[in-house]
């Protein structure tokens, strides 16, 4: 009797030491869980303070603004920034402008790099593989080495200070036709089978059955490319001299450069900067759970 007594209690201690092992690495858990926490709030208070401190000062007095630079409440709310810009200045035009070689930039990229990707990545034809490598070449050189000679191919076409000017060299991106090659590579070449046996053409097949399966990356070039030709400077500015031609992205330099205004004007460029971000910030949030979602592919067994 007195061995079992001893080895229950024996038993029950090593209990209750697993039991107090357990509860302290929950709570060690615990607390370096909150720490984790606590560390990625402070990176994100930091990431956003300057867009709050720039909606913030939008809303401010031109006197408010230079005497309380970083003030997230402004001293007086007052929209004379915003109505500034839209009733006093180009900036319709600029926002006009902006919109107009977006959309036509977006839709133009989303078809032509898919329509590239897909030849790339089906067809075999000679020089295939030197075309891809050219492109992964393409992707590797840096944007402003690339201005003169853009410049160059626009004068000589004869479309420079045009719209045509500012669309035509941006419709096809490296990047992209790169990103859907891939894709389309990881879609089953069994589910072109029975529109071949149909006598279907490979545009058929890339339109009515590939095309649709590649949403994914298709979402993703649209995201890119929309924030890649809205954000777009150093292209415009060889492209175009014309202020009727200007975007936002110039125009907004100017005024940070302080070419169209007097003083400070810290209202006045952020209001600009504001509404310059909100439409690729919208964007990004409504459509960033389907960027690359690949579970959205179909696939044939």
């Amino acid at each position: 009797m007195e061995q079992t007594e001893h080895q229950a209690k024996t038993v029950a201690g090593r209990q209750d030491s697993f039991a107090a092992k357990v509860a302290r690495r929950i709570r060690a858990t615990t607390k370096s869980g909150w720490l984790v926490y606590l560390l990625l709030v402070a990176m994100a208070v930091i990431y956003i303070m300057p867009f709050l401190i720039q909606i913030s000062t939008s809303f401010k007095t031109e006197a408010d603004a230079s005497n309380n630079p970083v003030s997230l409440i402004p001293a007086t709310w007052t929209s004379a920034a915003y109505q500034r810009l839209f009733l006093h200045s180009d900036f319709p035009v600029w926002f006009r402008n902006s919109v107009i070689v977006t959309v036509f930039v977006t839709l133009g990229r989303a078809f032509f790099d898919s329509l590239a990707g897909y030849a790339l990545s089906r067809l075999r034809f000679m020089g295939r593989n030197f075309v891809f490598g050219m492109l992964v070449a393409v992707m590797s050189v840096p944007s402003v080495v690339l201005m003169i000679p853009k410049f160059l191919i626009i004068k000589y076409l004869g479309i420079y200070d045009t719209y045509a000017a500012m669309v035509l060299p941006l419709l096809v991106d490296a990047t992209g036709v790169f990103i859907m090659k891939n894709f389309f590579e990881s879609i089953p070449r069994s589910v072109e089978e029975q529109a071949m046996i149909d006598m279907a053409g490979p545009f058929r097949i890339f339109w009515s059955i590939v095309l649709p399966m590649a949403r994914p990356a298709l979402v993703t070039i649209v995201i890119l490319s929309f924030q890649g030709s809205w954000n777009e400077l150093s292209h415009f500015i060889i492209a175009t001299q014309s202020p009727s031609l200007t975007t936002l992205t110039k125009g907004v330099a100017s005024l940070a450069s302080g070419q169209l205004s007097q003083g400070n004007q810290y209202p006045l460029k952020l209001a600009s900067a504001v509404i310059m971000t909100l439409p690729v910030a919208i964007m990004f949030f409504i459509f960033q759970k389907r960027i690359m979602n690949v579970s959205e592919g179909a696939t044939k067994e």
